[in-house]
């Protein structure tokens, strides 16, 4: 009863913060089966998961980097499964998975800032975060690098925690956190930036150096037994994973070549156009990130920044130059290690503000217009659902007579088309598997999906339908914009 007390006495003095949590939830759970992305990568994971839930498979290894096929670690695999099982298998359940798992670090995160920082720090902090229209679109489907913002920032808080307390869980913590987040993206391997140098550093710093290499070592051995499963697999399988990694470097021009200067510009424009969700000229992200770069040191050199922001800052700033010597296009999921500590260091410079009434009418006057820019992007609140989760549903439930329980094989058309791992996990989950197209398995009948005209499935030049053989076309339907071929052999 007094912790009851207690939480209803906080609710009262906090009201602000408590009446933002609620927006974020709302923000993140609002018709989110009805809008969450089910393509290709979420039909593959859906299969792979559910196959882990019914214990058909437990793979060592999770998905595929879109370059070079440099596999990542299994764990977003067994994280969602608990949340298939609970959906009953129905994939929305990844998503709602996905959108748990942000807002719980939201408002951890927000608890965090507020006991080591500062109550308004954390505050703008929980605005920035909850209304952030990129930070929601990354909270709202099942993908593994969406909950890399949570698994990074949680990395680099339980660091701060092993650098100030000297307690080796907090270094078992951040060393877990940190090949946790490597195995959501492989980017988040420059979260190794802002630990390396804080804690060179601390060495040079500190008399207790013996301590701190000891809190280094935890660290990493905690990184080797959560990567494990990736260890695993390339003991088995002859360091493929490692041979394809060094020659994603060493054969693809995966440096960027250039202009060094030009390749940061562009990193650094990219950054700030999804951040704040506007389109800026390359001079006006220039001249934001002086003056963000600019406050910062004016209050680090004033005393006025904590080792958990300065720690934040050296993140962003080593991301944004390390990124800028890849040749990767700037998808805005890829600076996903960056956009809470962006936040942070934003809400510091924004807690800062003199406390005067046209300071404050200032501060609420920038919110707000943050807000506005943010808000554009809030299609799902009443806009029409796109029902991707129903529309594999609807048209895979269309072949099940058809196919008999027979084994079949299945492709999509044109190439384009990639979706297919979206409708075979219907399939699946009726217990119908489509052949193995890696093993050459040919059946007496293909299912062919096409979404695009002119759908040429008997002379398609796609090698996923010529391995088939001759065919003929046995019977066509067409529901919601596709038309479903059953092709046999001739």
């Amino acid at each position: 009863m007094k912790r009851l007390n207690n939480i209803a006495k906080w609710i009262q003095k906090n009201k602000l913060a408590v009446f933002i949590i609620l927006c974020a939830i709302f923000l993140r759970l609002w018709r989110v089966g009805e809008f969450a992305m089910f393509l290709a990568d979420q039909g593959r994971d859906a299969i792979i998961i559910k196959r882990i839930v019914t214990l058909q498979h437990l793979p060592l290894i999770g998905p595929p980097s879109s370059i070079g096929q440099v596999y990542l670690g299994p764990f977003f695999y067994y994280l969602m499964a608990p949340f298939l099982l609970l959906f009953a298998f129905n994939p929305a359940g990844l998503a709602y998975g996905v959108s748990f798992i942000s807002i719980v670090g939201l408002v951890l995160g927000y608890f965090i800032i507020r006991k080591i920082l500062d109550k308004k720090i954390a505050l703008i902090f929980l605005i920035l975060t909850s209304f952030s229209s990129q930070l929601l679109w990354l909270a709202r489907f099942s993908w593994n690098p969406n909950l890399l913002p949570i698994f990074s920032f949680f990395t680099l808080y339980f660091f701060y925690k092993s650098l100030k307390t000297e307690k080796y869980y907090y270094s078992i913590a951040y060393g877990a956190f940190f090949a946790l987040s490597f195995q959501l993206h492989h980017l988040a391997a420059f979260l190794a930036v802002p630990i390396g140098i804080v804690t060179a550093i601390f060495l040079f710093r500190e008399n207790k150096k013996t301590k701190q290499l000891l809190s280094v070592l935890i660290a990493f051995i905690a990184f080797l037994c959560v990567t494990s499963p990736l260890i695993l697999f390339d003991l088995k399988h002859d360091f493929l994973n490692t041979k394809n990694l060094v020659s994603l470097f060493t054969k693809q021009d995966m440096i960027a070549g250039g202009s060094p200067a030009e390749r940061l510009i562009q990193t650094n424009h990219a950054f700030w156009m999804v951040i704040l969700q506007i389109k800026l000229p390359a001079f006006a992200s220039i001249v934001a990130s002086i003056l963000f770069v600019g406050g910062f040191l004016f209050l680090f050199i004033k005393g006025k920044v904590h080792l958990l922001a300065l720690i934040h800052m050296i993140n962003l700033v080593s991301f944004i130059y390390f990124f800028s010597l890849l040749s990767n296009p700037r998808h805005p999921h890829y600076y996903g290690s960056i956009y809470l500590s962006f936040f942070v260091v934003c809400a510091l410079l924004l807690g800062f503000i003199p406390k005067k009434i046209y300071s404050t009418i200032a501060l609420s006057i920038l919110l707000a217009v943050y807000l506005v820019f943010n808000m554009k992007d809030y299609y799902f609140i009443t806009g029409p659902a796109n029902n991707q989760i129903l529309h594999a549903q609807r048209v895979s439930s269309t072949l099940l007579p058809y196919i008999d329980r027979k084994p079949f094989n299945f492709a999509t058309y044109p190439i384009e088309f990639t979706s297919e791992e979206a409708y075979l996990y219907f399939l699946e989950k009726q217990g119908l598997k489509a052949a193995n197209r890696e093993a050459r398995e040919v059946t007496q009948q293909m299912y062919v999906l096409c979404n695009q005209e002119p759908c040429n499935v008997l002379d398609s030049h796609s090698w996923n339908i010529d391995m088939f053989g001759e065919a003929k076309i046995d019977t066509m339907w067409e529901i919601e914009g596709i038309k479903v071929y059953r092709l046999i052999h001739k």
